[in-house]
């Protein structure tokens, strides 16, 4: 080992120690990643200045990014240095392309997976001009039930009729509108 460390100019000894410090900062967010201590509220004592609300455009300068930029940038700076025999210019060149290649990766991957969030609100408005089935009997001037499928979920909902007939459990219906912020006007389909 040393023989391999006394083997290296000082620009590589610097990708060396680049790629460890960004290596080891790196496993050790990751490792915290996965046992649940990666985020601000895990650390304890009075500390009141902390704003975890972000969005994904920030997070391309994260800890995690940074820690791979010099990671990534020591390891191909280093190889390219020693195996490739280029120039040192073009080693730099090359950690430094590998490292912000890196960080646009992890950038990418940060926004992928924010897409993936949903926040689950069901409104009520998406259920109007929607074919259903009555639960419960809607007589008029009286509150029923009706089953409507609303954002891809079956749901049960209070619904009254401005027809005079009722509208008896089983009979399809046709959502007309929203009454009072949560209540369906419905007809028969």
């Amino acid at each position: 080992m040393t023989a391999f460390l006394e083997s290296l100019t000082i620009l590589q000894k610097f990708y060396a120690s680049c790629a460890l410090f960004g290596g080891l900062l790196f496993i050790i967010r990751t490792i915290l990643m996965f046992i649940g201590h990666d985020s601000p509220d895990d650390i304890s004592g009075d500390i009141t200045d902390i704003h975890g609300d972000a969005d994904a455009s920030f997070k391309v300068l994260s800890l995690q990014s940074l820690t791979a930029f010099f990671m990534m940038f020591g390891l191909v700076a280093l190889a390219l240095s020693r195996n490739a025999s280029l120039a040192h210019g073009w080693a730099l060149l090359g950690g430094t392309f590998a490292g912000f290649f890196t960080v646009w990766v992890i950038g990418r991957l940060f926004v992928g997976m924010n897409r993936l969030q949903a926040d689950g609100t069901m409104r009520i408005e998406n259920a109007i001009g929607q074919d259903g089935e009555v639960y419960l009997t809607v007589v008029p001037g009286k509150t029923g039930q009706v089953r409507v499928a609303v954002q891809g979920q079956l749901r049960v909902f209070d619904a009254v009729t401005d027809a005079a007939l009722e509208l008896k459990t089983g009979d399809r219906i046709k959502v007309v509108r929203v009454s009072g912020g949560n209540v369906l006007v419905v007809e028969k389909a």
